[in-house]
């Protein structure tokens, strides 16, 4: 049974999300993420098995199916 640990809340539903993660500086995109999301907080969860196929997908030999140019902006330097 979910129970959101930012919330309490136990209500969720299932959506595709989109992630970035942070490795050693670098950017990468994760699109269409199966997760549980908490209907009061909006907090994504993952399943263990979605993370770890996440982690070699990252860590691994896939290489990505395309690349994106980002804007970056500093909200300490404005």
């Amino acid at each position: 049974m979910f129970k959101c640990h930012v919330c309490g809340s136990e209500e969720s539903y299932t959506e595709y999300v989109s992630e970035v993660f942070n490795i050693q500086g670098k950017f990468h995109l994760v699109e269409n993420i199966p997760a549980t999301v908490c209907s009061r907080c909006g907090e994504e969860v993952f399943s263990r098995e979605t993370t770890e196929r996440i982690r070699v997908m990252l860590h691994g030999e896939d290489k990505p199916i395309r690349s994106i140019y980002v804007d970056v902006f500093s909200y300490i330097d404005s």
